[in-house]
C-alpha cells in the first residue's frame, strides 16, 4: 500500500521525467546516428560573425593564401611564429570585416550594376586594379589593345579554367571595392559641421588663457603612509566601473622554463667536427656539392660585391686572392668559412633583353634549343629583336619587346646572371635555365667594381640530443611532482626553478617572455581550469616548459578581484588626493588670493602663460584636463575650489583670458573639421558594427 501510494501521488512527476529522458535520447540518438553528436557540432568552425559561421577549411585556405603573398612581399621563404601569427590576425579581420561589411551594404541595398562594372573595366576611368595591370607605369595610361586582348583570351577560355577562375576573382574584388566605397561615400556625406560647432571649435584652439596655480602633487605623500580599505578599492570601482570591459577572455599563467642550451660538451664537439670540415672544404674539388651536403644554409656560388656578406668574412674576402680559405670563425652563435673562387671587376648594372622558350611548348629542351640558335641566327642577319620576341616570346617581357630593364647583381638567378654580367655590350647568348631556354642580348653594362665568387659554409652550434634528453629530464621530473597548485608553487621554490608569468594572455598571442612560439602552450591554457597544471612537458624550440593556470578573465566587465592589483595605483592616489585636499581647503578658507594659500601651504604660486583649451597641458607637469577644463570654466580674479588631478591637487586663480580675432571665415574652419570627421567616419562606423556584432573566436583551437 506505502508503494501504491507513493507512485499515485508522484506519477506526474515521474511522466514527466520519463518524456523529457525519452526527448534527450531522441536527440542524442539521431545526432550520433548523423555521425557528428550536438556537443561537437561546432568544432570545424573557426569562429562565427552576426550568425554567420566561418567554416576552418575556407579560413584555412584565406589564410595560406595571405601567407604566401606576405612571403613574396617579405621576400621569405619562411615565416617565424611572430610573422605567422601576424597573418592569421590580419586574416580574421579580413574575414569579419568582410561579412560585417556585406550584412550592412545588403541591408542598406547597396549595388554594382553589370553596365557600372564593365565601365570599372574599359570606361573612361577604369578601377585602379585594372590600371596597375594594364596601364604604363610611367605614364599611368592604359594599354586599351593589351586590355582588349585579354579580354577576349578570356571569352575563349572554358569556364572552369584557371585563368576564368582568376578573372572572376579580380572582378568580384574590383565589385567589392566598389561597394565599399559606396558605402563610405555614404557615411562621409552624411556627416555635417556647424556653424555653432566651427566658432566653438576655432576658439577652443586659439582662446588663450593666463592663470597661476598651487599644487600639491602625490608623489610627495609616500606609499607605506596609505592604508587602502576594501572600501576605498570599491569606491573607485564603482565610480570607474566602465574602464573595466575586457573586450575578449583573456587567461593567466605561470611557468616554469627548463633551457636545452647548447653545453660546453656540445661547442668542444662542434669544433671539433669544424675542424675536420675544414680540412675537407679544402681539399674538395666539386664546392658547390660540398656546400649543398655540409653548409646548413645552402647559398649557391655566385658573384657578390662587397657587403653582401655576412660582416665576419666579408672584408676578408675581399682582401684576399683567387683560391684564399677564410676560417673557420664563430660568430653570433655559427661557425663560418669561405673558399674564394674567383675575383673580378663586373659592372654594377646590366640592361638586357631575352626571349625565353618554354621546351613543354616545343616538344623537349633539344627542340627548344634549335629554335632558340634558329632565332639567335635571325637576329645576327638583321631581323628585330622585339618583333620576334612578341612572337615567339612566352613570359610577360614578350609584349615589351623582351625588354627586362635594368638590373644589378642578386636580380637574377645565376646562371642568367652569368651570362649577362660576364659578357660584353652587344653579346647574343643562348642559355639554359629552369624557366626554358633565352636567347639573350645584352644592351648595356654600367659601372664597375670588384666581385668575388665565394663558397660558402655555415654551422650553427646547437644542442646535442644529450643535453636535450638531460633538460627533458628535468622538466619531466618537476611535472611529476607539481600535481596542483600548491606543489607546482612549493617545489619550483624548492628546486630553485625560476616562476615566469604570463598575465592576461589572449587566445592568439604570438609570444610570452621568454618562448618565441608557445602556441601550444596557449592553447592549453585556454583548455584548462584555474589552478590546472599542465599535463604535459611543452617542448618550444631549444626549450621545455610546464605551466599552471593561474586566472581567467572572461570576457565582458571585470569584477574587482580581477582589477584590485591594476587598481592599486589609483586607488592609493584617491586617498592621497582627499589627504591633500583637505589642506588646500583649510588654505583657502579665509584666503582671499592665490599668494595667501600659497603661503599657508609653503608653496610658491606658479604663473602659466597662453594655454589653450584644445591643449590642456600644464607646463612642467603634465597633461591635466579637469584643471584645464576649469580654468577656461571660471571667472577672473576668482579664487577656485580645490580640483583633483591626475598628478594632485590644485588651485588656481584666472588672471584674464585673451579671445582671438572674430572667426571670418566660418566655411573653411567647418571644411577643416569636416575633413577630419570624413576620415574618420568609415573607421568608426565599421567600429560600431563590429562592436554590436555577435562574434565568436574560436581561433585558438587550431592555431
Amino acid at each position: 500500500m506505502g508503494i501504491m501510494s507513493f507512485l499515485r501521488n508522484r506519477a506526474g512527476i515521474i511522466i514527466v521525467g520519463v518524456i523529457g529522458f525519452a526527448i534527450v535520447a531522441f536527440l542524442v540518438s539521431d545526432a550520433v546516428r548523423l555521425g557528428t553528436p550536438f556537443w561537437k557540432a561546432h568544432q570545424n568552425e573557426v569562429g562565427e560573425v552576426a550568425g554567420e559561421t566561418i567554416p576552418i577549411q575556407d579560413f584555412q585556405s584565406k589564410v595560406e593564401v595571405n601567407t604566401n603573398n606576405f612571403k613574396q612581399q617579405m621576400g621569405q621563404g619562411n615565416l617565424n611564429p611572430q610573422m605567422a601569427a601576424y597573418v592569421i590576425e590580419n586574416t580574421w579581420n579580413q574575414t569579419v570585416s568582410q561579412i560585417l561589411m556585406d550584412k550592412e551594404i545588403n541591408r542598406l541595398g547597396l549595388q554594382v550594376s553589370k553596365n557600372e562594372l564593365n565601365d570599372l573595366i574599359t570606361g573612361k576611368k577604369p578601377d585602379p586594379q585594372i590600371i596597375q595591370n594594364f596601364g604604363d607605369p610611367k605614364t599611368g595610361t592604359i594599354n586599351r589593345a593589351q586590355l582588349n586582348s585579354f579580354l577576349e583570351k578570356v571569352r575563349t577560355e572554358d569556364p572552369s579554367s584557371q585563368l576564368s577562375q582568376q578573372w572572376t576573382s579580380f572582378l568580384l574584388n574590383i565589385r567589392q571595392n566598389r561597394l565599399t566605397e559606396k558605402y563610405n561615400n555614404l557615411i562621409k556625406n552624411s556627416m555635417y559641421v556647424t556653424s555653432l560647432e566651427a566658432r566653438e571649435d576655432y576658439n577652443q584652439r586659439n582662446k588663450l588663457a593666463n592663470f597661476q596655480y598651487v599644487t600639491l602633487d602625490y608623489a610627495s605623500i609616500p606609499d607605506n603612509q596609505i592604508k587602502i580599505t576594501d572600501e576605498d578599492y570599491k569606491k573607485y570601482y564603482n565610480e570607474n566601473k566602465f574602464k573595466f570591459k575586457n573586450p575578449d577572455e583573456n587567461r593567466t599563467f605561470e611557468y616554469v622554463v627548463f633551457d636545452a642550451n647548447p653545453s660546453k660538451a656540445d661547442s668542444a664537439d662542434l669544433k671539433a667536427a669544424i675542424t675536420k670540415l675544414a680540412a675537407d672544404f679544402k681539399a674538395s674539388n666539386n664546392d658547390s656539392l660540398f656546400v649543398s651536403i655540409n653548409s646548413d644554409t645552402k647559398t649557391p656560388l655566385k658573384y657578390v660585391h662587397k657587403g653582401q656578406l655576412d660582416p665576419a668574412v666579408d672584408s676578408v674576402v675581399f682582401k684576399s686572392e683567387k683560391g684564399a680559405f677564410i676560417g673557420p670563425v664563430f660568430s653570433n652563435g655559427t661557425y663560418k668559412m669561405a673558399k674564394v673562387l674567383d675575383v673580378k671587376m663586373s659592372p654594377d648594372s646590366v640592361k638586357a633583353s631575352h626571349i625565353l622558350i618554354n621546351p613543354a611548348t616545343e616538344g623537349g629542351l633539344d627542340k627548344a634549343k634549335a629554335k632558340a640558335d634558329s632565332i639567335k641566327n635571325l637576329i645576327q642577319k638583321g631581323a628585330s629583336f622585339a618583333d620576334l620576341a612578341k612572337k615567339f616570346g612566352t613570359d610577360g617581357t614578350k609584349d615589351k619587346g623582351g625588354d627586362l630593364g635594368i638590373f644589378a647583381r642578386g636580380s637574377m638567378i645565376p646562371v642568367f646572371e652569368d651570362a649577362v654580367f660576364d659578357g660584353k655590350t652587344g653579346d647574343l647568348k643562348v642559355i639554359t635555365t629552369q624557366y626554358g631556354v633565352h636567347v639573350i642580348r645584352i644592351e648595356a653594362q654600367k659601372g664597375a667594381s670588384k666581385v668575388a665568387k665565394v663558397a660558402l659554409i655555415d654551422k650553427a652550434l646547437t644542442s646535442s640530443n644529450k643535453t636535450q634528453q638531460e633538460a627533458y629530464a628535468k622538466a619531466s621530473a618537476f611535472l611529476s611532482v607539481a600535481t596542483n597548485a600548491k606543489a607546482f608553487d612549493e617545489d619550483a621554490k624548492k628546486m630553485n626553478y625560476t616562476k615566469l608569468i604570463a598575465e592576461n594572455i589572449t587566445p592568439m598571442q604570438g609570444s610570452v617572455q621568454g618562448l618565441d612560439n608557445p602556441r601550444e602552450l596557449i592553447r592549453w591554457a585556454f583548455k584548462a581550469d584555474e589552478g590546472d597544471i599542465s599535463n604535459q612537458v611543452f617542448e618550444i624550440g631549444t626549450k621545455f616548459a610546464i605551466a599552471k593556470l593561474v586566472s581567467i578573465r572572461e570576457k565582458g566587465t571585470l569584477t574587482l578581484d580581477q582589477v584590485k592589483k591594476q587598481i592599486e595605483p589609483m586607488v592609493r592616489n584617491q586617498i592621497k588626493a582627499k589627504m591633500q585636499s583637505d589642506k588646500l581647503n583649510k588654505a583657502l578658507s579665509g584666503s582671499s588670493n592665490i599668494a595667501q594659500v600659497a603661503q599657508k601651504v609653503g608653496k610658491t604660486a606658479t604663473p602659466v602663460q597662453n594655454i589653450v583649451f584644445a591643449n590642456p597641458v600644464i607646463p612642467g607637469i603634465a597633461q591635466e584636463n579637469k584643471v584645464v577644463g576649469s580654468v577656461f570654466g571660471s571667472q577672473p580674479g576668482k579664487l577656485s575650489k580645490v580640483i583633483e588631478g591626475d598628478r594632485g591637487v590644485y588651485v588656481f586663480v584666472v588672471n584674464g583670458f585673451t579671445n582671438p580675432a572674430p572667426l571670418t571665415n566660418a566655411f573653411k574652419q567647418k571644411q577643416q573639421i569636416a575633413q577630419g570627421l570624413t576620415q574618420r567616419a568609415p573607421g568608426e562606423a565599421f567600429k560600431a558594427l563590429r562592436d554590436k556584432a555577435d562574434i565568436k573566436d574560436n581561433r585558438v583551437r587550431f592555431f
